[in-house]
């Protein structure tokens, strides 16, 4: 099954040329932030070195490393951090809206999560590295694969692992959900699993600096990754992340995968909603 990238029906924001102290900016903050990434990155590798053979798929230590990086990262880019709600307690995963390649350091800085990502990420350079040290569980949307994806679901989540997805399969602009895709949520309805496992829903939330486009954060079609990073490392003026942290949903609850899906989908929707009208 292929999943295009969402392209949207309007333009993207107007790209303006970064001036002097802009690039001082961008020096100062890529430096830091770069030295801290992989700094963390290669301590991280060491310590698994002993964390792997003890305790295989669990991973006590090396979260926390991962948790530090991407809690100091919004203060090096001096990007205002908020959350919401309580964290899920009971075993299960997390679902949450796409919108920026931001959204993998905000939900990282709150949550000790594991992502899930599209196989072509793997292959990415530097990011890949990352998502591959940090145990991000890599699919192919290929339906001829479903059942390979769902066995290894299986397995990280009776593991204890809290996986986290997009089920909009794609990132948006920052100011809209769309709808949630239900093939990955098969996965909490084998007989192994249904009974013990929740879902919890978060609301990604993105407040644009000040004067700004409402989409200043949004990464989204065709934009070069390139280009975006350094449009937020050289912002004089920052905005601010939000993550709202819905109830849990137990997965026996619902008669179906589309069912859940659906109710995470209301749930993320209800704080876009709520953000709109405050």
């Amino acid at each position: 099954m292929s999943s295009p990238t969402w392209s949207g029906n309007d333009d993207y924001p107007q790209e303006l040329p970064i001036s002097v102290l802009g690039w001082i900016r961008i020096l100062l903050r890529g430096s830091v932030l770069g030295g801290l990434v992989f700094g963390c990155l290669g301590l991280l590798l060491l310590i698994r070195l002993i964390e792997k053979p003890i305790f295989g798929l669990h991973r006590p230590w090396t979260p926390f490393i991962t948790q530090f990086v991407c809690r100091s990262a919004y203060v090096i880019l001096g990007i205002k951090f908020k959350t919401t709600g309580s964290l899920m307690q009971e075993r299960g995963a997390v679902v949450a809206n796409h919108s920026s390649w931001l959204d993998i350091f905000a939900l990282n800085a709150r949550k000790r999560i594991y992502f899930v990502s599209k196989s072509e990420v793997a292959k990415w350079p530097g990011i890949g590295w990352l998502a591959k040290a940090t145990g991000t569980v890599f699919i192919h949307r290929d339906r001829k694969e479903a059942k390979a994806q769902k066995e290894v679901f299986e397995g990280r989540l009776l593991a204890g692992h809290k996986l986290l997805f997009f089920p909009e399969g794609t990132s948006t602009d920052a100011v809209r959900v769309l709808p949630f895709k239900s093939t990955l949520f098969a996965a909490f309805f084998s007989e192994e699993l249904r009974d013990a496992l929740h879902v919890q829903p978060v609301t990604v939330l993105y407040h644009a600096p000040k004067g700004q486009d409402a989409r200043f954060y949004g990464w989204w079609g065709d934009m070069s990754f390139g280009a975006h990073l350094l449009k937020i490392l050289s912002a004089a003026r920052q905005g601010e992340v939000e993550l709202i942290y819905h109830a849990p949903l137990k997965v026996s609850d619902y008669t179906s995968r589309k069912a859940l899906a659906l109710a995470c989908e209301t749930q993320v929707r209800s704080g876009h909603r709520l953000a709109s009208v405050v």
